[in-house]
């Protein structure tokens, strides 16, 4: 597995990116077409199909990890986490997922597409 870190800088309040970036119905905006969650497990919902993970860390206003139950890896897993800048104020997310060598440019790209969905839903 590969670690890829991507990063997007957003016109937008740390506030309210966290929370498009945290709970299940700001994930359900943009992320999957429904997300769930109990018992530290959020559910993933595409197309029909679900896919689990568990919350593994978060800081309030500045990040979210989760891991893949599915996979094996327990030292993998994708996080959101935001920044300001100091001087710009500009509030950037960094995307961090870990990725099949082979299956890198379609997974970047799927981030893109994501990370566009979370726009349009704040409205940027």
């Amino acid at each position: 597995m590969e670690k890829i870190e991507l990063e997007y800088i957003l016109k937008v309040s740390p506030k309210l990116l966290y929370n498009r970036i945290s709970s299940p119905s700001g994930l359900s905006e943009w992320f999957a077409d429904d997300v769930l969650f109990k018992d530290n497990i959020y559910t993933f919902v595409w197309n029909g199909s679900e896919e689990k993970a568990e919350l593994l860390s978060k800081k309030s206003l500045v990040y979210i990890r989760f891991r893949w139950l599915e996979h094996d890896d327990d030292d993998t897993y994708f996080e959101f986490k935001i920044e300001t800048h100091e001087l710009s104020n500009d509030i950037t997310l960094f995307v961090t997922d870990f990725v099949e060598e082979n299956e890198k440019e379609e997974s970047i790209i799927l981030w893109e597409t994501q990370v566009n969905n979370l726009k349009t839903a704040l409205g940027i």
